[in-house]
């Protein structure tokens, strides 16, 4: 318990220093919606090209692996917009939003560390495989479904898409990786500066959010996402990597714990980046962090590594 504390205290020490600074009036709204709107066309843009231009793949392809963790994914996000829609009636964007939060982990802050004490070495392949793809396709997919919300004019979702910075990220990396050169001296340091930054300003910029709505600001949607997120997730990955597609059991665990992990803040740069669910999405950070205190450790007992 106390390791997993050490782990998740940092995220939350980022939201109460963007938190305190909005409450003593250090920094006005307007200076977190530019942190933010700086995290979405900057950092995270850095980090992704970064990502698909460096990041060591395998020759073959573990599709069990991907199978397992992606199709739970895409069962979570696809139910969380079908309730949200149909059940609270809130419109497509916020609804892509809810999706994307209920399914995308925190993985740089809370994932990375807490793995690494679980598996070890052994885990440490599988997970870095995963966080390799992980943010890009998962941005990518929000982006696709949000701006291709509003209606059928193709040329104008592709020019949307197009000068989308996660998109144009995305396949600057992939084009740079199959031109063979390489990634290093000052872009590389700049690239690294850039990245660096991405989430600590986010969660900064996630505190301020809070002083602004509220922690309590729709709780019952945050609840109900911390639910997918906690528990149907990683259920479904245990039974698509234990009793589905067959791989080793680290992996299985690594699976599983990833996507255990307490929503992403991605999610919350997206809902400032078009201005919807902003507060949706802060509580849910908050709420599903402080609970990941307790069904982390029942994650871990569930895979055996808490009885270790």
């Amino acid at each position: 318990m106390t390791d997993l504390i050490a782990v998740i205290a940092p995220v939350f020490g980022l939201m109460a220093a963007g938190f305190f600074a909005s409450w003593s009036g250090l920094l006005s709204a307007r200076a977190g919606e530019g942190l933010s709107e700086f995290v979405f066309t900057l950092s995270i843009p850095a980090l992704i090209f970064r990502t698909m231009a460096t990041a060591a793949l395998p020759d073959v392809q573990p599709w069990g692996y991907w199978l397992a963790y992606f199709s739970a994914t895409a069962l979570v996000w696809a139910a969380v917009m079908l309730a949200t829609r149909r059940l609270l009636n809130v419109p497509h964007r916020q609804s892509v939003i809810a999706g994307l939060i209920a399914s995308q982990s925190n993985t740089v802050l809370v994932g990375i560390p807490l793995l690494l004490r679980a598996y070890g070495e052994p885990g440490a392949v599988p997970l870095f495989l995963l966080i390799a793809v992980h943010l890009p396709l998962m941005l990518t997919a929000a982006a696709v479904m949000i701006e291709g919300g509003g209606g059928f004019d193709a040329l104008g979702l592709a020019k949307r898409l197009a000068l989308n910075p996660v998109l144009l990220s995305l396949f600057l990396g992939v084009a740079f990786r199959f031109s063979g050169l390489p990634l290093g001296g000052p872009p590389k340091a700049v690239i690294d500066g850039l990245a660096g930054a991405s989430i600590p300003c986010a969660l900064v910029a996630m505190g301020m959010s809070l002083r602004r709505y509220g922690v309590a600001a729709e709780f019952g949607l945050a609840s109900l996402i911390a639910g997918f997120k906690l528990i149907v997730h990683p259920a479904l990955v245990y039974l698509f990597a234990f009793k589905v597609f067959a791989m080793p059991p680290v992996w299985a665990g690594v699976a599983v714990l990833f996507a255990a992990m307490p929503c992403g803040v991605n999610s919350y740069l997206f809902a400032e980046r078009y201005k919807t669910g902003v507060a949706m999405c802060s509580s849910a950070i908050a709420l599903t962090t402080l609970l990941s205190l307790g069904t982390c450790l029942f994650w871990l007992w569930m895979l055996g590594v808490a009885r270790s």
